[in-house]
């Protein structure tokens, strides 16, 4: 048998990468396409909706008034009038709420407490719900951070600064 000095299996070690073929090269690269300009016709997207806490306020004032043996309170702005009142009847130990304007089904009640859903009927004057004087979301409504959100379907979200009108309705019906 015939032996191979080192010297010359170490110089076919060193040789024998050069057999093997380079790896490919990676294709050039190509530019990334360029969005085109929107153009006239295309629609713009539409925006996230904003929660209800971070909406702008409805414009308007609180106002309390004494009326017979109750109260109320009444959101009010000089261009749409009254948008929301608040009244208390003491006999019946009940505060109703109504909302201007021809709304369907409930009134949502947002605070930031959470929101909650009251039954509701629509008359003549507006979107009525009437509640227990001892309902706690008044409660909410009253001691929200800053505001309450009502919403009636078919109308606009009406976004209130939670005043002390309304707490003060709301004390006179639990007298």
């Amino acid at each position: 048998m015939r032996t191979i000095p080192a010297s010359a299996a170490l110089a076919s070690l060193l040789l024998l990468p050069a057999c093997v073929s380079a790896p490919d090269a990676p294709p050039p690269r190509q530019a990334a396409p360029r969005p085109s300009p929107p153009s006239a016709s295309a629609p713009l997207p539409t925006p996230a909706p904003v929660e209800w806490q971070y909406r702008p306020a409805t414009p308007g004032t609180w106002s309390y008034r004494a009326e017979g043996s109750g109260s109320v309170a009444a959101f009010s702005s000089p261009a749409s009038g009254t948008l929301l009142s608040v009244r208390c009847d003491p006999a019946a130990g009940r505060v109703s709420v109504l909302r201007t304007g021809a709304g369907q089904g409930s009134l949502t009640i947002r605070t930031s407490y959470g929101a909650t859903s009251w039954p509701a009927t629509p008359g003549g004057a507006g979107t009525l719900a009437v509640r227990a004087a001892s309902d706690t979301v008044l409660d909410q409504i009253a001691y929200s951070r800053g505001r309450f959100a009502v919403e009636a379907q078919g109308l606009d979200t009406l976004i209130l600064p939670a005043w002390a009108e309304v707490g003060r309705v709301i004390e006179d019906c639990r007298r």
